[in-house]
């Protein structure tokens, strides 16, 4: 009894606390982003394995069919059209003097025309000027806003940044010649994550001599440039190479959980930039075709309907001989007991993992590309009391059910998936991560090369992989 009373004391805590979240910014002491979450919440203990339903089991949470792989259609990007403005002299020299001093923002300011743009200005105002500065600044705001590398050499992007949409170039030259302000629309581009100044603050402390660790910050600094300059209020952020998945508001870090990511390979977990819609608690898994009748799971159940029940799995055959295999709500299922929905075409999402033994490893890549979430009730509920205004106790009540129960978001959330090689552990120490994908060669190539000039290309044209497995 006293422990069901101190459980239930607790997640009302956290129902008040959470609260906090939807006041305005300044309501949160600068000094007490803990001051959110008390440090005390534990996620409620599972039921006991439900008993298989023999009715239909409800709406599955996997696919059904394993689809190794789905076209993009390929589209042949265009070049970007450089707008041309008219420029005053005062308004060049300002913006040669940031191109000059770019580099402190691991850029590089042979990149922008430098030397091309320190004539025109001595030859005057007039068209070659209005000509080079628009281009110098029109390069220098698309690699400040979307990032220097080319798309092609961020491998298994997909996560769409929104910034060229709300500003785009056009509109930013003429606000900064509107305004006589070249640097400061320049620097309002800069990502407001504060990862982002604390590894610009690591570049200017880093030898010259240093080239290597110069290269990776410079690499991992144009990352941040990938994603939309803010993030949001309140969203989910996973590093892949780190294992580890942030639940931060306002740009600080309340919850972390370790994470078990995709193996090297064909099964790497992409990068994406999706929404939460929807928590899924006590989730059914739908087997894969590849395992069903790949590595003939479905022949074997359907023969021993005994195992079958006792593994919790559900099988009917269809009019045309398919053999479908649900595997139904329990701690036994390979979800675990939580699922976050993040709509993708690559069937990726975050959940529970019965195998929690592998959250002691080290290196955690042994996923088919879903990530796997450490307390992950934990994490579900909150985000169902964030999303969906589920008072705790209710959350609470509906992850013990045992019972398949989908959560729609009313509030949705950014979940990103990121890859970080460089950056602030979740204790908010500089750490160098494993390139475990390989990623970062392109990357540091990229630099090494004359600036590309940008297209209208936004994420990768490599084939999307979708397993859907958990296993």
């Amino acid at each position: 009894m006293k422990q069901g009373i101190e459980f239930r004391r607790r997640w009302l805590l956290l129902g008040a606390a959470l609260a906090i979240v939807a006041q305005p910014a300044t309501a949160q002491p600068a000094d007490e982003p803990e001051s959110i979450l008390p440090d005390a919440i534990a996620a409620p203990e599972p039921a006991e394995a439900p008993q298989v339903s023999p009715s239909p089991a409800p709406a599955a949470s996997g696919t059904g069919e394993d689809m190794p792989t789905a076209s993009i259609p390929v589209i042949q990007p265009l070049p970007v059209i450089e707008p041309v403005m008219v420029w005053t002299l005062g308004d060049a020299q300002a913006l040669l003097g940031v191109i000059e001093g770019i580099g402190s923002e691991g850029l590089i300011p042979a990149d922008y025309q430098l030397s091309a743009l320190r004539q025109a200005i001595l030859a005057g105002e007039g068209d070659e000027l209005n000509t080079v500065a628009s281009k110098s600044f029109s390069w220098l705001a698309e690699d400040l806003r979307d990032g220097r590398t080319p798309v092609t050499a961020r491998v298994q992007w997909f996560a769409v940044d929104p910034d060229q949409d709300v500003e785009p170039t056009e509109q930013l030259m003429a606000a900064a010649l509107e305004t006589h302000d070249v640097p400061g629309v320049l620097a309002g581009l800069a990502p407001t994550h504060p990862d982002y100044e604390a590894l610009k603050t690591l570049l200017a402390e880093t030898p010259e001599t240093e080239e290597a660790k110069r290269a990776l910050i410079r690499a991992n600094m144009d990352r941040w440039r990938w994603l939309a300059r803010d993030l949001g209020e309140v969203y989910l952020i996973t590093n892949v190479p780190e294992f580890q998945l942030r639940l931060t508001v306002r740009n600080r870090i309340i919850r972390t959980y370790r994470t078990i990511v995709g193996k090297p390979g064909r099964t790497a977990t992409p990068q994406l930039a999706e929404e939460v819609e929807a928590v899924v608690f006590n989730p059914t898994w739908t087997v894969p075709q590849s395992i069903v009748k790949g590595e003939g799971l479905g022949a074997r159940l359907l023969a021993n309907p005994a195992s079958a029940r006792r593994q919790g799995y559900k099988v009917t055959k269809g009019a045309d001989g398919t053999i479908y295999v649900v595997q139904q709500p329990g701690p036994g299922n390979s979800l675990g007991l939580m699922k976050i929905d993040i709509p993708n075409p690559h069937a990726i999402y975050f959940h529970d993992t019965p195998s929690k033994q592998l959250f002691d490893r080290e290196v955690r890549a042994f996923s088919h590309g879903c990530i796997r979430t450490e307390r992950a009730v934990e994490l579900g509920m909150t985000m169902a009391i964030l999303g969906a205004e589920l008072p705790p106790g209710e959350a609470a009540d509906i992850s013990r059910s045992g019972k398949y129960t989908k959560v729609e978001m009313t509030r949705t959330f950014p979940a990103y998936i990121t890859y970080f090689t460089l950056g602030r552990d979740i204790d908010g120490d500089f750490r160098a991560f494993n390139d475990i994908y390989g990623r970062d060669k392109p990357v540091l190539e990229s630099f090494e090369a004359p600036r590309e000039a940008k297209t209208t290309q936004r994420k990768s044209n490599e084939p999307i992989i979708q397993l859907d497995n958990p296993l």
